[in-house]
């Protein structure tokens, strides 16, 4: 062989060499990769080739699948109630990226999950028969809920405090998830929802955290009795009225005028909701300590998953003096969600245990065989004292029995609870954030349910925005429903 016709032997090896190279790269590498790129049409394909799995309410399937007519795209998903269960199930759609249990556990739903694959799956490479998401959801208490909210703008929780299951998470305004479901359909839904001001694709029970108000109360006298700044709820404090701002001439004003908030007790103080207290109070504990409590209850944790998860509830830090009495009456820059709300009162009803909050109680495979039991989980950690919980529970009472919270008043129920009236915009120029969270004890059956709900915004006047008028009825509802 000459050498001319060697090296070009060698070359065109060298180059069937590089192209194998390259195929086996694309095979295990880029193919993966190209699998998985969100543009891929043929996910999309596989993925309504045939009906999903379903999103489970009280034994019934709140989801379903249906036939599409034409193109390349076989089933579609359908909602049952969508409005009603929007926060809860989110959205599964040809077009976009599904959100909520829809996005969490779009693996299961679809079939690709590797804990539906049976053996003969594995080897043949098919999809599994998909499987189901079984919620912790109350129906009965989701929609006492939804109704009690109705026009308004806003948000509400309830959770079983002794298991941490959620019975009820609702946003309104909500929207209808079927509207984003087809692709051919679902632009236009999309852009009319995303120019709604109202912005009914945001989840307000659980990524929007907003200042709490007077709510927030609750933890700064946790934080009091645990660390013996005050012996229990109906000691006096030294709360001077007015209260003037440290380092400034500015006076923390009281709501009531007339309440009788100087020097007030814990029980006092919350019935009536005096600033002053729980201002001075802050700054007597200092922030630090105030902060370390608002973290055990849940404060500032960026991985809250429930399991969609949880926009983090924040206590700032850095404050000056003024800034930290601020920050314990739930304003400055202390902001939480009706889940975070909701678990305060929960640990309060749970004697100072937290059982960690969750929507969902089992996945199972498409013959109903449980892939995992969250409910078996024991979960929960000493948040305060049972001491410290017990009396709070009580100072609670009397807010409903005697204070700000007499709409949450329930024959045959001990009811507890907190209401709220967080400023919102600059000097309060905007219509406050109306607040009220609470627990329920069946007197009968000794059942149990903590609740928050949150109006942001409604038709009333400025006037009758408080905790008490637009969200102690809310919460009140959705007890009721719970307790029946």
């Amino acid at each position: 062989m000459n050498k001319t016709i060697r090296r070009a032997s060698v070359f065109t090896l060298l180059l069937v060499f590089a192209l194998l190279v390259r195929a086996t790269w694309v095979q295990y590498y880029d193919g993966q990769a190209l699998a998985d790129d969100k543009d891929n049409r043929r996910n999309a394909i596989e993925t309504y080739a045939e009906p999903l799995g379903n999103i489970i309410v009280a034994g019934d399937s709140v989801t379903g699948s249906a036939r599409t007519k034409g193109g390349d795209l076989a089933y579609k998903r359908t909602y049952k109630n969508g409005k009603l269960y929007a926060a809860v199930t989110g959205y599964a759609s040809q077009a976009y990226a599904p959100t909520q249990l829809e996005g969490i556990y779009k693996n299961l739903l679809n079939g690709t999950d590797n804990q539906l694959k049976t053996v003969m799956d594995t080897v043949t490479g098919e999809r599994a028969a998909p499987g189901n998401v079984v919620t912790t959801i109350d129906p009965d208490v989701q929609k006492a809920a939804y109704r009690a909210l109705g026009g308004n703008k806003g948000a509400a929780v309830a959770i079983d405090p002794k298991t941490g299951k959620i019975l009820a998470v609702v946003s309104t305004p909500s929207y209808d998830p079927t509207a984003l479901t087809d692709a051919n359909t679902a632009g236009a839904a999309w852009k009319q929802l995303n120019a709604d001001s109202d912005k009914p694709l945001t989840n307000r029970a659980l990524r929007q955290p907003l200042p709490p108000g007077s709510t927030f109360k609750l933890v700064v006298a946790a934080a009091a009795l645990e660390d013996g700044l005050y012996e229990n709820v109906d000691k006096h404090t030294d709360s001077p009225d007015p209260y003037t701002l440290p380092g400034t001439t500015r006076e923390l004003a009281n709501e009531n005028k007339s309440a009788p908030c100087e020097n007030a007790s814990i029980r006092t103080a919350l019935r009536y909701s005096c600033n002053n207290v729980f201002g001075k109070m802050a700054v007597d504990l200092g922030q630090d300590k105030v902060k370390a409590m608002a973290e055990k209850f849940g404060f500032d944790d960026d991985e809250q998953d429930v399991p969609v998860r949880a926009w983090a509830s924040v206590y700032p830090s850095g404050m000056d003096k003024a800034q930290t009495a601020l920050s314990g009456i739930g304003q400055f820059d202390v902001t939480a969600t009706p889940l975070q709300m909701a678990m305060v009162s929960a640990v309060m009803a749970n004697d100072g245990k937290l059982v960690s909050p969750h929507m969902v109680s089992q996945i199972t495979d498409s013959g109903g065989d449980v892939l995992k039991n969250y409910d078996d989980s024991t979960d929960s950690k000493e948040i305060v004292s049972s001491s410290t919980a017990e009396q709070l529970r009580s100072a609670m009472e009397t807010v409903v029995k005697d204070g700000t919270g007499t709409n949450a008043l329930i024959d045959g129920v001990t009811v507890g609870g907190k209401t709220g009236t967080a400023q919102h915009g600059e000097n309060n120029s905007k219509t406050p954030y109306a607040w009220f969270t609470s627990y329920g004890k069946s007197d009968s059956s000794g059942k149990e349910v903590a609740v928050a709900a949150m109006v942001e915004q409604s038709d009333a006047a400025r006037s009758e925005v408080s905790g008490n008028g637009l969200a102690a009825p809310v919460a009140k509802a959705m007890m009721q429903a719970a307790l029946k």
